[in-house]
């Protein structure tokens, strides 16, 4: 069964919740969503758990692990506005994923703003059913190396489950102004930020349990990870850190979203290709249009296999 783990939905529940609640950074207006600059149609492609199944035949794949649009993420709120809207996007992810639970599986939403209630909802999440969870790149700007999170990172150590890493609350930055290059280049920016400060803060080498998927390929990880290795042997700011990056791949998995067969071809290589896993980013426009295509012009028969049906089931347990 070939997996797209990199798929995003937004539950009824939590639309229902956000219509008729304050105090959240989201505004629902008819059928759009807007937060975090995103603006989006709530079609039934993010709503409906049959139109999903049927976009994901015509990408030529089987099945899909659901996580919600990181415009939902709302670290700013408080804990019972964050936890409130935490359970909402869950209940709603494990009811769309009962239509096929044999062919959609869902990771959970998490508060990260309080650190206890999140680990306390990642086990309640496990136990509903979840196979990992998604967290921002940041905790509304705080880096996630330095936001406290210890208790949360040991609750998925000892529940075993995957952590999805995903661009949110941007940095501002006058050279990405315009032009989607928030997204087109910002979204890889902060990934890169956030892997590359929990490698050097040696965060990963306190949960050695921790398993990360970093989306969009990675950011600039795999490519620009010699850059970080170099100066680990000539700068003092350096001298506690790491010596090698690429060391964490196999803990650091990535997903297939270059946009691009030869950077993919690349980066299988580079992180070895039991550490990549299918990704699209459907329903959004950024999405892969091609990704079983894609993967397969880059790869061999038996890679291709393994990017988007074994590792996917090891990762996520499925």
């Amino acid at each position: 069964m070939r997996w797209d783990v990199h798929n995003h939905a937004v539950p009824r529940e939590a639309v229902e919740l956000l219509r008729g609640a304050d105090g959240y950074p989201i505004e629902i207006e008819g059928d759009f969503m807007e937060a975090d600059r995103v603006r989006a149609e709530l079609t039934p492609l993010f709503l409906e758990p049959d139109a999903k199944l049927e976009q994901l035949a015509q990408a030529g794949l089987d099945a899909a692990v659901v996580s919600v649009s990181p415009a939902l993420l709302a670290y700013e709120v408080d804990e019972e506005r964050g936890a409130a809207l935490c359970r909402a996007v869950n209940g709603g992810l494990a009811d769309f994923c009962e239509y096929e639970p044999s062919r959609l599986r869902w990771i959970a939403h998490v508060p990260l703003q309080s650190p206890e209630a999140a680990a306390s909802l990642l086990t309640e999440a496990a136990a509903a059913g979840a196979v990992g969870a998604q967290i921002g790149s940041s905790v509304a700007g705080r880096p996630l190396a330095d936001a406290g999170l210890d208790s949360f990172w040991r609750a998925a150590e000892e529940l075993d489950v995957p952590l999805m890493v995903h661009p949110a609350y941007n940095n501002p930055h006058p050279g990405l102004e315009g032009y989607h290059l928030q997204n087109a280049i910002g979204n890889q920016l902060e990934t890169t930020i956030a892997a590359e400060r929990l490698i050097v803060t040696g965060m990963l080498d306190r949960h050695p349990g921790l398993r990360l998927l970093l989306v969009h390929a990675g950011g600039y990880v795999p490519w620009q990870g010699g850059r970080l290795r170099h100066a680990a042997t000539v700068r003092a700011e350096l001298a506690d850190s790491p010596p090698d990056p690429s060391a964490y791949f196999g803990r650091l998995l990535v997903d297939t979203i270059t946009h691009d067969p030869a950077a993919l071809r690349f980066l299988v290589e580079r992180v070895g290709r039991e550490n990549v896993v299918l990704g699209t980013d459907l329903p959004f426009d950024m999405a892969t249009p091609r990704p079983l295509a894609a993967l397969e012009e880059a790869v061999d028969p038996d890679t291709a296999r393994l990017v988007a049906e074994e590792t996917p089931r090891r990762l996520f347990a499925l």
